[in-house]
């Protein structure tokens, strides 16, 4: 989350300060919604560049272990914002840790890495007066990245027509566009980015929306760089294991 060099400053500051406003200790909520979401019971097929529809065994989820430390080269890692020129981002997130990445809406939001499509949501029901945490993330995609990790991003302005839960990808694919949905509706357009374990795959969004900071991994990749947060995945959840609510 930016016709002078101080007028450009001065937008990348409250850009940066702006992101997920109001989101308070629910965070950007991160199911974009459970009412109007769908979640892929594991993942099936082969992509290559697009989605391609599978058909995933009822009623499982995919948890293939992770693989690589941090400094991994492989797998290959793209950076979700296309182009990644128009985007910005920066270190600091409010309560929780994730990232804000800023960029103009309609600006493409890639798969990070290839994988798995675990869950969306094509609807924005976030209403102000009730403030529900689980839908405060509006339009959604989360990915199980074959590195073992869930990526996921919220706040799209649309989702990419016809992808599906268990739909297979691969890394560049476009999941949706950069928007302002949910809570982010009063602020610059922005991607939610957050990195989490795939624990159960599903509506717990207080785990979904980020337990790890994206922004080493979001410069590596920016860079055109493979840097693999599997390994602070693992770590995190060795230590904290998968919480069955919200803090």
């Amino acid at each position: 989350m930016v016709p002078g060099v101080v007028v450009c400053l001065v937008v990348t500051v409250v850009v940066t300060l702006t992101g997920c406003a109001g989101e308070g200790r629910g965070g950007t909520g991160d199911d974009a919604d459970r009412r109007a979401s769908t979640s892929a019971p594991g993942p099936t097929g082969s992509g290559s560049g697009t989605a391609t529809t599978g058909t995933p065994a009822q009623g499982t989820t995919a948890t293939p272990t992770p693989t690589g430390g941090d400094a991994s080269t492989s797998p290959r890692y793209v950076f979700p914002i296309d182009p990644a020129g128009h985007a910005s981002f920066g270190k600091a997130h409010h309560d929780y840790p994730a990232t804000d990445i800023f960029a103009p809406c309609g600006d493409g939001f890639l798969a990070p890495i290839g994988g798995t499509v675990l869950e969306l949501g094509r609807k924005d029901v976030w209403d102000p007066a009730e403030n529900d945490p689980a839908v405060r993330g509006g339009l959604f995609v989360s990915l199980l990245g074959d590195d073992g990790v869930r990526y996921y991003g919220s706040h799209l302005s649309s989702v990419t027509r016809g992808l599906a839960p268990g739909d297979r990808v691969s890394a560049g694919t476009r999941l949706g566009r950069v928007g302002r949905t949910g809570n982010a509706r009063s602020t610059p357009c922005h991607v939610h980015f957050g990195i989490s374990p795939v624990c159960s795959g599903g509506d717990d969004w207080w785990l979904r929306r980020g337990v790890v900071s994206p922004y080493p991994y979001l410069r590596s990749w920016r860079d055109g760089e493979h840097r693999n947060p599997a390994r602070a995945v693992t770590a995190w959840e060795s230590e904290h294991g998968c919480p069955a609510e919200a803090p």
